[in-house]
């Protein structure tokens, strides 16, 4: 995919804040601190699009960048950051899910994990969720490039068990490993010729 254009439109707090445009939109699901940022940037080629920051709870509003004018990726605040009030994270975890359930521009999502530890509890729980609510959604394993090529097949392995037949993507940010398979993923859903670069 060429990147010609991304940018930050808006960030939404409340869903009448959402952009109105009816575009295709890419969810971007996972635990506060997983590496959802690092991935958006790492597949735009951009290094600080998406906020990164070692601080988890960082991303606390439903972040949409557009992208080629075409269609956006959006940026959902993480789940299962336990310093934050249990009001925030109820009110986020109502956010995401209104958005998840009731956004009828939402193309697919993307659940992210931690490949050296694999699926949480929590992530398991969202999983779930998803398939329930009949969401299309593929599952990103991240940090790839920090195990042993092994380690990672079983890791991914792993994670498949849980996925229901949905795909598993092993993910670098850092060594680009899994690029051009997400993109071959989203390509269906985003309905634009792909161009890997």
């Amino acid at each position: 995919m060429k990147i010609l254009s991304a940018e930050l439109v808006c960030s939404a707090a409340q869903p009448a804040q959402f952009p109105h445009e009816n575009l295709p939109e890419v969810a971007f699901i996972g635990r506060s601190n997983v590496g959802k940022s690092s991935v958006i940037n790492s597949l735009l080629v951009q290094r600080r699009l998406a906020y990164t920051s070692s601080t988890p709870g960082r991303t606390q509003q439903i972040n949409f960048f557009k992208i080629n004018q075409k269609f956006f990726f959006v940026d959902l605040p993480g789940y299962g950051y336990a310093r934050v009030p249990q009001v925030l994270q109820q009110s986020w975890k109502d956010l995401i899910e209104r958005y998840l359930k009731g956004r009828k521009q939402l193309a697919v999502s993307i659940l992210i994990v931690d490949s050296r530890i694999g699926p949480t509890e929590q992530d398991l729980h969202k999983l779930k969720w998803l398939q329930q609510n009949s969401l299309p959604f593929f599952v990103v394993s991240t940090k790839a490039d920090k195990l042993p090529r092994i380690e990672l097949q079983r890791s991914v392995q792993h994670t498949q068990r849980f996925s229901g037949g949905k795909p598993v993507v092993a993910f670098s940010a850092i060594k680009k490993l899994g690029h051009n398979r997400v993109w071959s993923l989203l390509h269906p859903h985003i309905k634009m010729t792909p161009s890997h670069s």
